[in-house]
């Protein structure tokens, strides 16, 4: 995916086993297109982690995902985006945060600037 911001918001959690259709439908119905919507945030992109083989040093090396499972980057204009009302606002709407968010755990968040 080409990116066309200077700066990556990046966001990864799990999610309790029960609720990962609802959060996955949330997220790509309401949660996603509320956040699109924000001054400042130009793309977002969902992804799953799993478990991989790939070839190092000329050997095959099984990898296990470590990490959160479910992981979405936002394309942000700059970091301030996250500071503002309507970003606040926007993580605020639908199901999210009474429904979804509680049932989501491991959370990590951070801002990468594109070289």
């Amino acid at each position: 995916m080409p990116i066309a911001t200077k700066y990556l918001f990046i966001v990864s959690m799990d999610v309790d086993a029960d609720k990962e259709a609802l959060f996955n439908e949330v997220y790509d119905t309401e949660h996603v297109p509320y956040i699109s919507k924000v001054p400042g945030v130009r793309a977002a992109t969902r992804v799953k982690g799993g478990s991989f083989t790939m070839q190092l040093g000329g050997e095959q090396i099984k990898k296990q995902h470590d990490g959160p499972v479910y992981t979405a980057i936002y394309e942000i204009d700059d970091p301030g985006v996250l500071l503002s009302p309507e970003w606040a606002e926007a993580g605020e709407k639908g199901r999210w945060p009474g429904e979804v968010r509680p049932f989501t755990r491991n959370r990590r968040h951070w801002v990468c600037k594109v070289i």
